[in-house]
């Protein structure tokens, strides 16, 4: 795996951060319209970028076989690469619904893959960037499934289906999750019963970062952690489209328009 680096110069540049894309739900002709809007956006947003974080739950769907990826997700695979071709970092986390990656970005594109919490540091700001999924007091169920899905016996056992039988029954599954739900309306505010904001808490209780980075929730959030950090949660992609951006200086969320 790629380190990241220490520190980013960002040499008057921005750093930019997404999450939740979900590229796979609800339906195939949803994702592609979809895939569009992110291309565009990642176009959008190049020539100004000094790295691109995409923090977890990027695909609905995601396991590599030791030589099977899934099909599909072409266009924005290739406008990645681009941007690796051009210098431009991007940094992949791993999800509760992508949490099956493993190397195939990291060979072939020179992406690496985290897939738990990392610190960076940034203009003499510590950042703590992640998922999100499974942390904190609750969450409980995701809990339950990463768990199970992170299991080595799990894993070995789904890879010994074939590949037409595994997508097909993720897939299954997947058209029951929250982002293929939206009118289920998760997305309220939970007060103190934000369990991403109560990690944040206990985590600045032990070491200091100015700002804490994190998808899941599928709500974008700005919560003041301590006197001087924030929480920020990036939101989705399939209704909102928001993503963050940071100069070093000042963090802003912003939702992408076009």
């Amino acid at each position: 795996m790629h380190s990241i680096p220490t520190d980013f110069s960002l040499q008057g540049k921005n750093l930019y951060f997404a999450s939740d894309f979900h590229l796979g739900a609800p339906s195939e002709a949803e994702s592609k319209i979809r895939e569009k809007r992110i291309i565009r956006w990642l176009e959008s947003i190049e020539d100004q970028a000094a790295g691109v974080f995409l923090v977890g739950d990027i695909f609905d769907f995601w396991f590599e076989y030791k030589q099977v990826v899934p099909k599909g997700f072409i266009p924005f695979i290739a406008k990645i690469s681009q941007l690796r071709d051009r210098g431009i970092p991007v940094y992949f986390f791993t999800g509760n619904h992508d949490l099956w990656m493993k190397d195939y970005f990291t060979h072939e594109l020179g992406i690496p893959v985290y897939t738990e919490p990392i610190t960076i540091a940034v203009a003499g700001k510590s950042i703590l960037i992640g998922h999100g999924d499974g942390l904190g007091p609750g969450d409980h169920s995701y809990k339950l499934i990463k768990k199970v899905f992170t299991n080595p016996l799990a894993k070995w056992l789904f890879r010994w289906l074939h590949p037409d039988i595994g997508i097909k029954l993720a897939k299954l599954w997947s058209g029951h999750s929250r982002i293929s739900n939206i009118e289920k309306d998760e997305n309220r505010f939970l007060g103190d019963d934000e369990w991403l904001w109560a990690y944040c808490k206990e985590m600045e209780a032990k070491t200091h970062h100015d700002l804490y980075i994190f998808g899941h929730r599928h709500l974008p959030l700005e919560l003041e952690v301590g006197e001087n950090s924030t929480y920020y949660n990036l939101g989705e992609w399939v209704t909102q489209n928001t993503f963050l951006e940071f100069d070093g200086k000042e963090a802003q969320l912003k939702t992408f328009e076009h």
